[in-house]
């Protein structure tokens, strides 16, 4: 018996089998790879909707007046206490002597009552007794009236005198007691508790406080923005400069609502500023924000009307820096991408998440992730 089968050339079975690899393998090897990367992936939740911020101080000066001195240039850096601009002194000097007469003249006043209240004691003292000569000088002439000693217009007169003696004592009095009531009521209060002169020391401290407010000082290191210029009028209503800080930094994320599924404070962020290319900056979550950034704005979204159109809204995220102090500067407004680290969360169906927990343990094999609580 013959053999009719037919053998393939060496080179036809070669294009077979590369034909079977491309067509079959490797399909299967490219979805193997997609299921592999669909069932790892959601791990890192990455935006570039990301920017510095730092806290931005208007500086506001506590009184009024044409700006003489200023004492920095536009950014500048300065540190805390360092002199930004001085405001005319002028007026407020003056005012300042002024209260100094006044709280002077208050304790003058002040010793001056004191002084008549003990001239005041002394006068009482001298008509009490001069009221009791008169009553005893009465008391006799009305002895010797009953004898027909002494006439009656003679008793008369001296009743009239112990009379006007009393009324001496009772003026006394009044005015002892409008003295002491002008003492706060204690004749021997110091002069320093009296309620005038703490009046004219408050008063004074005031005034002293204006003097000193007309120098402006950094309150906290920062760069010294959008200064004033000599002869600019100045007022507490409104900023006369600007102070960004340069030492409380950090990044706002402005994350999509869809993103924020496993986002929790204390998970690991990864940061790179466009400004700086080849540098990561280290974080993690601080907080997130308790409204999408659109509640925030003046003129919120109304969306109770006919055309509404669904939009995906954003929630700012705050990511505290790590390692800002050694790395270059970081400026307020600079934008950054971030990826933030939320774990290992599972996809896919029931049935193949021993696979997908396996495959985590070959891929990932670092530590657990921060904000990971299991």
């Amino acid at each position: 018996m013959r053999d009719t089968t037919k053998r393939l050339p060496d080179s036809q079975s070669g294009v077979v089998s590369g034909r079977f690899l491309l067509l079959t393998v490797v399909p299967l090897i490219i979805i193997l790879i997609a299921a592999v990367v669909y069932l790892l992936g959601g791990r890192y939740v990455e935006t570039e909707n990301a920017y510095v911020r730092a806290d931005v101080v208007s500086v506001v000066p506590e009184v009024s007046g044409t700006v003489v001195n200023v004492a920095v240039k536009e950014n500048q850096k300065v540190k805390a206490g360092d002199p930004l601009f001085e405001i005319d002194p002028e007026r407020y000097r003056i005012a300042l002597d002024t209260a100094r007469s006044e709280r002077a003249e208050v304790k003058t006043q002040i010793e001056t009552m004191k002084a008549s209240y003990r001239e005041k004691q002394q006068e009482l003292s001298a008509a009490k007794s001069n009221q009791a000569f008169a009553a005893r000088e009465y008391e006799r002439q009305g002895e010797l009236a009953k004898k027909r000693a002494v006439s009656d217009s003679i008793l008369d007169s001296y009743r009239h005198k112990m009379e006007l003696a009393e009324e001496q004592v009772q003026q006394v009095r009044t005015g002892l007691e409008r003295i002491k009531a002008g003492l706060g009521g204690d004749p021997d209060i110091a002069v320093e508790k009296h309620p005038l002169y703490r009046k004219a020391q408050s008063a004074l401290d005031a005034a002293q406080m204006n003097r000193e407010d007309t120098r402006v000082a950094a309150r906290f290191d920062g760069i010294a923005s959008q200064i004033p210029v000599e002869g600019q009028y100045a007022s507490p209503s409104r900023a006369a400069m600007s102070l960004v800080s340069v030492k409380n930094v950090w990044v706002d994320a402005n994350l999509k609502e869809t993103q924020l599924t496993h986002i929790q404070p204390g998970q690991n962020v990864e940061i790179k500023v466009d400004a700086y290319p080849d540098d990561v900056w280290e974080g993690h979550v601080g907080s997130i924000a308790g409204a999408a950034g659109s509640e925030f704005s003046i003129l919120p979204a109304q969306n109770a009307t006919g055309n509404w159109v669904k939009v995906v809204q954003r929630i700012p995220v705050r990511i505290e820096l790590e390692n800002t102090i050694d790395g270059p500067s970081l400026l307020s407004g600079m934008s950054v991408a971030v990826s933030i680290d939320i774990g290992h969360q599972n996809r896919g169906p029931a049935f193949i998440q021993p696979l997908t927990s396996w495959l985590q343990g070959v891929f990932f094999t670092t530590s657990e992730p921060a904000g990971d609580s299991e």
